[in-house]
C-alpha cells in the first residue's frame, strides 16, 4: 500500500492519502493538547501506544459486531484505515461522575450512575465543541433520527464491551469519547480512536487516573500511565 500526500493534520494523527481512494494511512503523534488546544506537549511513546490499544480494541469490538474503520495495523505508529466521512458529534458516555460533568453539575467526581448516560458535542473547533442535544443535531443536519438512533446504540454497545474488557484488568471505565463516520456507501463505522487520550481510566483498586487526565491536571508520571494501561491491556 502506496502511503502519499499528507490529507490532514490533528492534534494527535496525521492521515495520508494512499493509491485506492477509499483507505487512508492515520499516524500517531506524540503530541498532546488540553483545553481546546491551549495546554500543548508530548506524552514520549503516546502515539504507538494508542495506536496499538484503539487497533485492538476495535478488533475486538469488529468480532462482537460493530463495524469499526480498521483495516490493518502497518507498524506500531501507523494504520490503514477505511476512508469516513465524520459525522460532526462527539458521543461520550458516562459511567460515573468525572470531568466536565462534575464541573458542569457542581458534583463530586466518582458518582456511580444507576445507568449509563450519553452526551453529544457538535464538533467545531471554532465553536469549542458545545454541548448538543439529538433535536439540535437533526435540526442542524448532522445526522438523522435513525442515525442518531443506530449511533446510541453502537455507544452503547461499546461501553458494556470496554467495561468488562477493562474490569479484567483491575480498570474502571469511567466515561470515553467515541467518533463515527461514513464510508463511501454511507455505512456508520466507529471511527478515530479509544486510548488514554480519549477515555478515563481508574484503577480499580486505587482510584489513581491512567489517562491523559494526568496531563491537564499536571499530576506527573504522564508517560507512566500510558504504559501501565499498554502494559495491562496489551501485555506490552
Amino acid at each position: 500500500m502506496d502511503k502519499r500526500e499528507q490529507l490532514y493534520e490533528g492534534k494527535a494523527k496525521k492521515v495520508y492519502a494512499t493509491d485506492d481512494p477509499n483507505v487512508v494511512i492515520v499516524s500517531y503523534k506524540d503530541d498532546a493538547t488540553a483545553f481546546d488546544g491551549t495546554k500543548k506537549g508530548t506524552i514520549a511513546g503516546k502515539g504507538a501506544i494508542n495506536n496499538q490499544m484503539t487497533n485492538f480494541l476495535m478488533g475486538q469490538l469488529e468480532q462482537a459486531g460493530i463495524p469499526t474503520h480498521l483495516i490493518q495495523e502497518l507498524s506500531e505508529r501507523e494504520t490503514a484505515v477505511k476512508k469516513v466521512s465524520i459525522i460532526p458529534l462527539e458521543v461520550i458516555v458516562r459511567n460515573r461522575s468525572a470531568g466536565s460533568f462534575a464541573k458542569r453539575y457542581g458534583v463530586e467526581e466518582g458518582i456511580i450512575f444507576d445507568a449509563p448516560t450519553v452526551e453529544f458535542s457538535y464538533k467545531n473547533d471554532d465553536l469549542h465543541d458545545p454541548l448538543i442535544n439529538d433535536y439540535h443535531a437533526v435540526a442542524l443536519k448532522l445526522a438523522s433520527w435513525e442515525e442518531i438512533e443506530l449511533i446510541q446504540r453502537y455507544a452503547f454497545q461499546v461501553n458494556d464491551f470496554l467495561k468488562q474488557t477493562l474490569a479484567e484488568c483491575g480498570v474502571t471505565l469511567v466515561d470515553f469519547k467515541l467518533e463515527f463516520g461514513k464510508t463511501a456507501d454511507g455505512t456508520i463505522v466507529l471511527a478515530d480512536e479509544i486510548s488514554p487520550d480519549t477515555c478515563r481510566f481508574w484503577d480499580a483498586k486505587t482510584g489513581e487516573k491512567l489517562d491523559k487526565d494526568r496531563f491537564r491536571r499536571d499530576l506527573g508520571n504522564v508517560e507512566g500511565a500510558y504504559r501501565e494501561m499498554s502494559r495491562r491491556l496489551l501485555g506490552k
